[in-house]
């Protein structure tokens, strides 16, 4: 099922209207501030970097990413990507292969919400 660009733009709107209400958890001005202009600004750069995706696969792998950020940050009232904590050795196969076979394990092991964040980051 592909996406219709009226979805995407509905998306973009709740990321908005989020943002217009976020409240930090330290209840500060000044947080509060921050991390809705945070918000705002990763919500942005991501949509000007996929605008011009046509791939419709693609295009369901980044709303999919976008729904669970919001869903994650909804739920810890943290709006920063929460990171993974794997050790840069963490998933160690027997007999100490090479690097590049640790970097695709992790790289498989990253979850769907930080598919993009180091890209913008």
């Amino acid at each position: 099922m592909a996406l219709s660009h009226q979805e995407v733009l509905n998306l973009y709107r709740r990321i908005f209207k989020i943002a217009r209400t976020w409240q930090s958890q330290s209840g500060t001005l000044e947080q509060t501030t921050k991390e809705r202009q945070y918000i705002i600004d990763e919500a942005r750069a991501l949509f000007r970097k996929n605008k011009c995706l046509t791939d419709p696969e693609t295009i369901k792998a980044c709303v999919e990413e976008c729904k669970a950020r919001i869903e994650i940050g909804l739920h810890y009232q943290i709006p920063y990507p929460r990171p993974i904590h794997l050790p840069p050795m963490g998933l160690a196969t027997q007999k100490g292969r090479r690097l590049r076979a640790q970097e695709r394990l992790r790289a498989h092991a990253m979850p769907v919400y930080l598919k993009s964040h180091d890209e913008v980051s």
